[in-house]
């Protein structure tokens, strides 16, 4: 019979069966506030938490609970946060008010700031700059050429085809600046929606960024360009990383405190916009 170990006071093993250890727990349950407001709870069993923790993201609210601590417990601390739960959830509810809607969406987000929007039919579904606009990557306005057959999933493809083009080009104005000082170059960058992380070092040596960083302002974007590319002379985030990181973006502190606090509705609005 499998069996683990636990350890008595006087560090003695014991052994125990398999069968003692708590049963995974994954479900859904009803919250319900003072004001007969009711909002879907996901209730996960974790064995790697050492906490009760509650959070909320554009994914739904979730209850994480250690292997043992009991769900009487679990419930309790969800009551008890219940104020802090309907504060947080208004907050992403009104983030996510941008949405896409044919004809209807008159401004639409991109490098910190809202760029007014014209719709006209096309031939094809694009979206692109408005003609004679500034080339200056602030600024200008955009066209959304949407061809008779486009339906709401076509619009978001060419949403997320037009931010993947622009935050490309972002990175290929910032890259030149940075691999002079660095052993060597990325192997390819890649833009995908994360959940939590804004970017990721893979063995080997690609990097991917959220592709909600093209909307924020462009010192946060390029912050984690270069946090990204520092990776490739330390793994870790040791001292000597960090140094790595200062000696290059002296004003990451600003940075990273911007992410804590309109991070989260950056990843709503992308997806409110792209589904």
């Amino acid at each position: 019979m499998p069996f683990r170990f636990r350890w008595r006071d006087d560090a003695s093993p014991v052994r125990t069966s398999a069968r003692a250890v708590r049963p995974q727990l994954r479900d859904v349950v009803p919250f319900r506030f003072d004001d007969g407001r009711a909002v879907e709870v996901l209730r996960v069993r974790d064995p790697r938490a050492r906490r009760i923790k509650l959070s909320v993201s554009e994914r739904g609210v979730r209850l994480t609970v250690p292997e043992r601590a009991s769900l009487l417990a679990a419930d309790r601390f969800l009551a008890e946060h219940g104020g802090w739960l309907r504060e947080q959830l208004s907050r992403l509810h009104h983030d996510e008010q941008i949405a896409l809607r044919h004809g209807k969406t008159a401004a639409l987000p991109l490098r910190g700031a809202a760029l007014p929007l014209r719709w006209t039919p096309g031939r094809f579904t694009a979206l692109r700059r408005e003609d004679g606009g500034p080339d200056e990557a602030h600024g200008g306005g955009l066209v959304f050429h949407v061809s008779a057959r486009a339906g709401e999933a076509a619009l978001q493809r060419a949403l997320r085809d037009f931010y993947e083009a622009e935050a490309r080009a972002d990175v290929g104005r910032w890259l030149p600046r940075w691999l002079p000082t660095l052993p060597r170059a990325p192997r390819r960058v890649q833009f995908k929606r994360m959940s939590s992380q804004w970017g990721s070092l893979a063995p080997d040596g690609t990097v991917a960024l959220d592709l909600s960083l093209v909307l924020a302002p462009p010192p946060a974007f390029e912050y984690v360009l270069v946090h990204e590319l520092c990776h490739l002379i330390h793994h870790d985030h040791s001292a000597a990383y960090w140094r790595e990181v200062e000696a290059r973006f002296p004003g990451w502190r600003e940075q990273r405190d911007w992410f804590r606090e309109h991070g989260r509705a950056l990843k709503a609005q992308l997806m409110a916009l792209t589904g």
